[in-house]
């Protein structure tokens, strides 16, 4: 499959409300939320103002013209939190484009520009049932720490 990642266009800001939602990991056999999760405030986040502060970073792969995933760090108080000035990752796909390698290629594309800007970590939160802490293991995540349902992950860079 042809795609490209590139930066997002700040006219496509409004899609990450969208990945926003695709990147809840919801086990089988469960019914996902309603859409109007993303309001909750531990979610708005990830999205709420992106693009006004310097950390916020995101690119996009774009499939024949179409947005279909987008990697977007930005320094927060979210799940994943390690600490002051360190970047939190969220990235999602949506769901038939999963599995190609576009998402991996996502994320190293933004480990690649953290690194050229200077940070010299960044973290995740991932659900511990989620098939994707496989690919942030591959890319070079370490479980940093853990509760019930999720792993704590960290990269140097």
């Amino acid at each position: 499959m042809n795609y490209t990642i590139r930066p997002i266009k700040e006219s496509e800001y409004e899609f990450l409300n969208d990945f926003l939602y695709e990147a809840i990991f919801i086990p089988e056999g469960v019914q996902a939320p309603p859409k109007t999760i993303i309001n909750e405030p531990e979610l708005q986040v990830y999205v709420s103002g992106f693009g006004k502060e310097p950390d916020d970073i995101c690119f996009v792969a774009e499939v024949e013209g179409k947005v279909v995933g987008a990697v977007w760090v930005r320094v927060m108080e979210d799940y994943g939190h390690i600490g002051d000035g360190i970047p939190s990752f969220a990235i999602s796909l949506y769901k038939e484009y999963r599995g190609l390698g576009i998402g991996t290629e996502l994320m190293q594309r933004m480990l690649q520009e953290l690194s050229q800007r200077g940070y010299e970590k960044a973290s995740l939160a991932v659900q511990k049932a989620n098939y994707a802490a496989g690919m942030y293991q591959k890319v070079g995540f370490e479980i940093v720490g853990e509760n019930e349902e999720e792993y704590i992950m960290a990269i140097n860079l």
